[in-house]
């Protein structure tokens, strides 16, 4: 037993007459510092902590651009090759680009198809599994390309002006559908999205013009124009058909970016999610569309296949006899983490029926695929910060977990159903791709991309600490140590608080779970009230209480987390993104007992986020009704306890950042200049909600800078006055070998 563990335990021992381990069992029973202390030991014992990293050196900002990012799996129709993308960096040169692979869906033959910086995505098999399409940017603009399987060079197939996105084969393999944004007065044609879209850019006049609500979303500017599904005859690449005209966005966006649209398969229709409310900001009501593929029909008529359920439908999969379309769908109209349920459309008796609720699947459900018998339908699942793989037997058998293994990001059945090829990361572990029986058994890695930067770097695990949080609920805490962690020595905390409210985090590989270890700290990733994979309740237990049972959740976290013997609690910060931004701002108002804060794209004033954002559904359900309705805007603005601002705090945007208007974080940074606060504001002019991976890069560093002069880690590897000014990686100022830090 470490001695540290040992000591403690002892301590408590003495004089009971009991042993050392018998004491452990009964702390276990009656004590919540024992939880902390059986933590502590656990951390203390692991391999990790006694290797002391094993000689490699401490994980770097660098070395985060370095991973290779092996994406998602697709699998070609007979099971037995999967194709992929491998997204690469360049940090010195502020380059990035993607190149798709190929293998053997059991890993062998694996070959690189694709060369050159450019982005390749999106590859899909034909249905004959002889040629791979994909989505390129090397010629102008988004267009799709097409190459053998067996090898030569890609040949472009479309040369649509506004560009193209998201291809599905039609069975047949004589069409394609795919996505784009266009004039809805121009449909499909060409030449007239052309001419709008060039005499917008080149004219001498900029402005907006709108009529109604949801004129901007997330990122963009909707300027005129709308998402629609195109018809592309897949032999010369030509656009046949807009086959969701009008002034709706078909598909609805997603998050995800997938699953809006599905083919028959008799290749007679096309399912097509679409949100045709006319007050699309305050609605979630996106549902599924049927729409004819009848070329010979001038103005086939889409039909409405979801229209009494006024939540969420959409990510449509027809079974592979065409009698059924499994679907994801939401109960709650304007809820958008409300629980996601596996829903089955019957096509011959027009009826819907769901399968999975409360009762028998309490979690958010992800990705569906159907097995080739149509007895099983294939999901992931959001559960206690991991995706585990599932299947629901439609004979009645009910839900059966197939395997959990970290965080899964996108998966495939393969080997005629006998395994799963998925791409998987974790917290000390870069995303390859595996496979696994779906009998059973052990997962077998197929890829080796970041071999040798696990070689070289230690990227440091996590161990879950759980803690009582708000009316005794556990509240799961990932734990990352520092490198060369010692459990005798003590090191400074950041407690990370993630955003959604509902997007928990996972044993997921992150910048910022590596990053901040190797300077030194040890780093906190609670899941509070709210986040996603802890049944609906726990997620809906925040409505109306977004300051309250949180902020007591994360306040116990923090009192656990300052009890491990190595945790030096007068060194303790705290950081949070979006809803985590916004818990920062109220950690400002309501405690002191951080030494810092960092608020990224954080929510300061309730009633001016209402009528900034774009998706009023979301702050009118969380928020219990309109501003002048309901007092929960006033009464969870941190913006109201600005006079108790005192801590020191860096406040990070964006200015394209239409979530949360980034003159949310100017407002909060007022308020704590004037205060007289320390405080340093970064503002991304090109960034939304989400920064590109160069700003990202900017990002660790001013947190490293921060950090390092309020808790006393290790200082950043740059300057970040110079990296600002582009000095580092050039002659002209302070590189690496330079740098003053």
């Amino acid at each position: 037993m470490d001695p540290i563990c040992a000591y403690l335990c002892h301590l408590w021992a003495f004089g009971r007459g009991v042993s050392c381990r018998r004491s452990l069992e009964v702390l276990v029973k009656i004590s919540r510092l024992c939880e902390v202390v059986l933590f502590a030991c656990v951390v203390a014992s692991s391999p990790h902590a006694a290797k002391a990293s094993e000689g490699k050196r401490a994980f770097e900002i660098a070395d985060y651009y370095r991973t290779n990012m092996v994406g998602s799996p697709t699998v070609s129709a007979d099971g037995a090759k999967v194709a992929f993308v491998v997204t690469r960096y360049e940090l010195e040169a502020g380059e990035s680009w993607s190149e798709i692979w190929m293998m053997g869906a059991d890993g062998s033959g694996l070959r690189q198809m694709t060369r050159g910086r450019h982005h390749d995505s999106s590859p899909v098999f034909s249905p004959d599994g002889k040629n791979l399409l994909f989505v390129s940017d090397r010629g102008e603009g988004s267009q799709l390309y097409l190459m053998a399987i067996d090898g030569g060079e890609a040949r472009r197939l479309t040369n649509y002006p506004m560009g193209l996105s998201g291809p599905v084969w039609s069975p047949d393999g004589v069409f394609l559908a795919v996505q784009t944004e266009v004039y809805p007065e121009c449909g499909y044609d060409a030449d007239c999205n052309k001419t709008i879209a060039d005499s917008v850019a080149a004219g001498p006049l900029t402005a907006r013009m709108t009529d109604e609500l949801l004129y901007r979303h997330w990122t963009a500017w909707r300027d005129g124009k709308y998402v629609h599904v195109l018809l592309v005859d897949a032999a010369s690449g030509e656009v046949v058909r807009d086959l969701t005209p009008g002034r709706w966005d078909s598909p609805t966006f997603s998050l995800g970016g997938a699953g809006g649209y599905a083919f028959s398969p008799d290749g007679t229709e096309l399912c097509v999610v679409s949100n045709h409310d006319r007050d699309q900001a305050r609605s979630t009501d996106s549902d599924l569309w049927l729409i004819p593929l009848d070329l010979e029909t001038a103005d086939p008529q889409a039909v409405n296949i979801t229209p009494d359920n006024h939540g969420w439908d959409g990510d449509p999969v027809y079974s592979p006899s065409g009698r059924y379309i499994a679907f994801r769908s939401q109960a709650t109209a304007g809820h958008e983490s409300d629980l996601y349920r596996i829903a089955l459309y019957d096509r011959r008796s027009k009826t819907t029926r769901y399968l999975t609720d409360r009762s028998n699947f309490d979690n958010w459900i992800n990705d569906l695929e159907w097995s080739a018998d149509e007895r099983w339908l294939y999901f992931s699942g959001h559960e206690r910060g991991e995706t585990p793989l599932y299947r629901l037997d439609l004979e009645g058998g009910g839900v059966e977990k197939i395997f959990a293994d970290g965080s899964v990001a996108g998966w495939g059945l393969a080997d005629g159903d006998r395994s799963i090829v998925y791409v998987r990361s974790k917290v000390g572990a870069p995303p390859e791709l595996f496979s696994a029986p779906v009998a059973g058994g052990d997962a077998r890695r197929l890829t080796h991309f970041n071999d040798a930067l696990a070689a070289e770097v230690d990227i440091r695990p996590a161990e879950v600490m759980w803690v009582d949080g708000a009316g005794g609920r556990k509240i799961q805490v990932f734990v990352v140590t520092p490198h060369d962690f010692d459990p005798k020595k003590k090191y400074p905390l950041i407690l990370n608080v993630h955003g959604g409210p509902s997007s928990p985090w996972k044993d997921r590989y992150r910048g910022d779970w590596q990053v901040y270890p190797g300077k030194g700290y040890v780093v906190a990733f609670p899941n509070p009230t709210g986040s996603a994979g802890f049944g609906q309740d726990f997620i809906d237990a925040i409505t109306c209480d977004w300051g309250g049972r949180v902020y007591d959740d994360l306040m116990k976290a923090t009192d656990a987390l300052e009890a491990l013997p190595y945790v030096d609690a007068d060194r303790v910060g705290a950081m949070g993104w979006s809803y985590g931004g916004y818990m920062m701002m109220w950690f400002a108002g309501h405690t002191d007992r951080f030494q810092t804060i960092a608020s990224m794209m954080g929510v300061y004033d309730l009633r001016s986020m209402w009528g900034a954002t774009e998706e009023l559904w979301f702050v009118e359900h969380d928020l219990c009704g309109l501003p002048w309705a309901s007092d929960h805007y006033e009464r969870w603005s941190p913006s109201v306890s600005a006079g108790n601002f005192k801590t020191p705090t860096l406040v990070i945007t964006g200015e394209g950042d239409y979530r949360v208007p980034y003159t949310q974080s100017l407002h909060f940074f007022t308020d704590l200049q004037v205060r007289e606060v320390p405080s340093r504001l970064v503002v991304f002019p090109g960034a939304g909600h989400w920064p590109s991976w160069y700003e990202m890069a900017f990002y660790y560093l001013v947190h490293l800078d921060w950090f390092h002069q309020w808790l006393g880690g290790e200082p950043p590897p740059w300057d970040p006055e110079a990296f600002l000014r582009n000095q580092v990686f050039n002659d002209s100022g302070n590189g690496p070998e330079e740098s003053d830090q």
